[in-house]
């Protein structure tokens, strides 16, 4: 039964009112700015009940089936839910991974065990999730994936190492590519794909250092941690595609994610405001044309934007090349809000050198902590070089590159 406008708009007031008397206040303590940033256990407990309480009100995982913990509802609903999570700029929800990437997948393409062991638990926060794609060795060359996946018997020996491996320091279980077979005629072919246990023997998440000083990657070792035979997703041997499947999760190409928000949400009207109140020159920055010629073009890329993910939903606005809005939404994404949060940098002249923790930082220093976070952005999932390529070939036609 179609769900009425009226339904949808109570709905709404419903979600927006208990966002408004539950969101968390100020936790006194820095919170990260996105799921890739969660590197102390202070955050990380304070982003787990906030995910839990959510989930437990009823506005994450409102379309997932009900058999397996989630609301078994409408999409509309979800996707208000989120909205109104967006608008109110509350916490994000840690388990990024689990509810946007392994969740829809496991939906998608595991066994009846599978859905029935991981899928409530993703949504509770009761289990966490990090990806073990990118090697040290092999940057964005995903096919070329080395950690070693030996079978004895029932049971597989994991050995090599993943790197920029996100909430890896407290993550439960890891979507995992790894080769099982070196004797194959591509490099496509021999790679296997694991639910795997992070917390056993064998595996040993290294956190990083970032440039911010933050630690929210880890470089995880694996030596000879063994894995049972029912960690398998897909056929052995038969990784490449189902890793292939995991990306259009992860950009957002297919849908079927639990909802949430991944990061806290960062506006061209917040920068508006800032250069009203930054000084250039002994004037307010907004006073400069170029400034203000700026300022427009960030807001008219950033309504762009939400225009065209609503455009994505309407087939006949995009029948000439219907991927080209999925397909492009992390490149165009990502980079706008580098840019923005360089320019918010820009517009502080001579303070622009504060960070965080400087009492005369303006703005608490949130834009150049802003600016160096959003470089995880550009290369997770796909460096910004890869997803040009993708644009080209799979939206333009444009041949490979030898």
């Amino acid at each position: 039964m179609r769900i009425t406008d009226q339904e949808l708009n109570e709905f709404r007031a419903e979600v927006s009112a208990w966002l408004r008397d539950n969101a968390p206040g100020d936790p006194g303590f820095l919170l990260p700015q996105s799921f890739m940033e969660v590197g102390t256990d202070q955050q990380f407990d304070f982003l787990r009940d906030w995910q839990r309480k959510v989930y437990e009100a009823g506005y994450l995982g409102l379309a997932w089936p009900a058999e397996y913990g989630g609301g078994g509802e409408d999409q509309a609903l979800q996707d208000i839910a989120t909205a109104e999570m967006v608008r109110q700029n509350v916490p994000f929800m840690t388990n990024t991974i689990g509810l946007n990437w392994a969740g829809p997948l496991i939906l998608h393409m595991g066994s009846e065990a599978q859905k029935q062991a991981y899928i409530k638990r993703i949504l509770s926060a009761e289990d966490i999730w990090c990806q073990g794609f990118s090697e040290p060795d092999h940057g964005s060359d995903l096919g070329n994936a080395q950690l070693r996946a030996i079978r004895e018997g029932d049971e597989f020996v994991l050995n090599g190492s993943k790197i920029w491996t996100s909430l890896g320091a407290y993550a439960d279980f890891i979507i995992l590519l790894a080769r099982t077979d070196t004797q194959t005629n591509t490099k496509y072919e021999g790679l296997s794909y694991f639910l795997a246990p992070m917390k056993i023997a064998g595996v040993d998440p290294s956190p990083i250092k970032k440039l911010t000083g933050e630690h929210g990657f880890t470089q995880t070792f694996f030596n000879d941690a063994r894995i049972s035979e029912s960690c398998l997703i897909g056929e052995e041997g038969g990784g490449w595609q189902v890793a292939m499947k995991t990306l259009t999760f992860e950009r957002a190409v297919s849908g079927g994610q639990a909802g949430g928000v991944a990061s806290m949400t960062v506006s061209a009207r917040e920068v508006v405001e800032l250069a009203r109140h930054a000084l250039r020159d002994g004037r307010p920055a907004i006073q400069d044309p170029l400034v203000r010629d700026q300022l427009v073009s960030f807001l008219m890329e950033e309504r762009g934007m939400a225009l065209n993910n609503s455009r994505a939903k309407i087939p006949a606005l995009i029948s000439e090349r219907p991927a080209s809005i999925a397909l492009s939404r992390k490149l165009t994404g990502t980079e706008w809000r580098r840019r923005l949060n360089q320019f918010a940098v820009t517009l502080q002249g001579a303070n622009a050198s504060r960070y965080v923790g400087d009492d005369s930082a303006v703005d608490g220093g949130r834009w150049q902590r802003g600016y160096f976070q959003a470089f995880s952005g550009t290369i997770g999932g796909g460096t910004t070089q890869i997803q040009k390529n993708i644009v080209g070939e799979r939206v333009l036609g444009l041949p490979k590159q030898d």
